[in-house]
């Protein structure tokens, strides 16, 4: 029943944005006396499983719900109706109106998407608010990922200031949108106690807006490992690794952030290894060996577990202009590197 449920709700989303969507021709074409023969949710080949024509236009509902269209008269649609073509253009029909008319008729679903994102993200932030993490509350500085790397930037740092303006939400994408569209070109960072300057090289705006890039993260917050998820079937499964333990050491070797065990554990490939935990307030040793990928099968806790998180509530009137902002650095393409080991 559950799964009956999702996919009618998976359904019923759809349709509501490809109405909206082909209203947005619908209605442009409606304005400057176009005619339009047919409006479907859903194509109809061959059959339709309802249809009802009001006016000059019929409605209906297909049985192949990979879209839906309007069919306006004079224009070459999904139909690939060309026979119109062949005699001269009516009064009514879409290739008689000055190229101003047409220009909307056909942006009209595209504006309306646009709008209707606008729309969605103000709700949203209206509704529910900004839940984000304060860049003071990440005490351990960040890790950097190879893009950040090239930029300067190396684990431990805290960033301090982007361009002139303080880095008070701890993001990446603030960064990268600095960088790429206001051309920022310099970041203040504190590492080791004293605070520097980081030119940034003009190059790395092609590297950031660059398509191979858009899943590549400049950093994410730095947080000791402590046991989140045992993947099944891994060596961290088969030994006495527990969730919550908290892991200290590497082969004997102190440690304390996630990333650097990583880094350990990928130089060593289907080797015996020895992790020192902390478990109850008591040091336990775990001897494991790691894939030949240099992976024991271990997730960790997030930032959230270590660091205290705060909401931003936004008024009615004062959520429309942080929309499009929201929407220029919220990409759901972008996607944080597999924290796993």
């Amino acid at each position: 029943m559950e799964y009956v449920v999702m996919i009618g709700q998976l359904v019923m989303s759809l349709s509501i944005l490809i109405i909206l969507h082909e209203m947005g021709h619908f209605f442009p074409a409606k304005a400057f006396k176009t005619r339009v023969e047919k409006f479907y949710l859903f194509f109809d080949p061959y059959f339709s499983l309802f249809k009802k024509k009001i006016g000059e236009t019929e409605y209906g509902i297909g049985w192949l719900p990979l879209g839906g269209y309007v069919k306006i008269s004079g224009m070459v649609d999904e139909s690939f109706d060309t026979e119109a073509l062949k005699e001269e253009p009516q009064p009514w029909e879409f290739r008689s109106k000055p190229a101003w008319q047409r220009l909307i008729i056909m942006l009209g679903g595209v504006t309306v998407n646009f709008l209707l994102g606008f729309f969605i993200f103000s709700m949203v932030l209206f509704t529910w608010g900004e839940e984000f993490m304060p860049a003071a509350n990440v005490k351990y500085g960040i890790h950097v990922d190879s893009i950040g790397i090239q930029m300067g930037l190396e684990n431990g740092d805290k960033i301090v200031k982007i361009g002139d303006k303080p880095f008070d939400k701890f993001s990446d994408r603030q960064v990268v949108r600095a960088i790429v569209i206001d051309n920022i070109q310099t970041l203040t960072i504190e590492r080791n106690g004293r605070e520097q300057v980081i030119q940034i090289d003009p190059t790395m705006i092609k590297q950031l807006s660059s398509y191979k890039n858009k899943n590549k993260l400049l950093f994410t917050e730095r947080v000791p490992f402590v046991v989140g998820d045992i993947m099944k079937k891994t060596p961290a499964e088969d030994s006495d690794l527990t969730k919550g333990d908290s892991v200290v050491a590497f082969n004997g070797e102190p440690l304390i952030f996630f990333d650097e065990y990583q880094s350990r554990l990928k130089g060593s490939p289907s080797q015996q290894i020895e992790l020192t935990v902390i478990r109850d307030g008591a040091s336990k040793t775990i001897a494991m060996t790691t894939t030949e990928e240099g992976t024991i099968g271990v997730r960790p806790f997030g930032p959230a577990y270590f660091f205290d998180t705060q909401r931003q509530d936004f008024t009615f009137s004062n959520q429309f202009p942080q929309a499009p902002k929201k929407a220029s650095t919220s990409c759901p393409t972008r996607s944080r590197p597999s924290a796993t080991s």
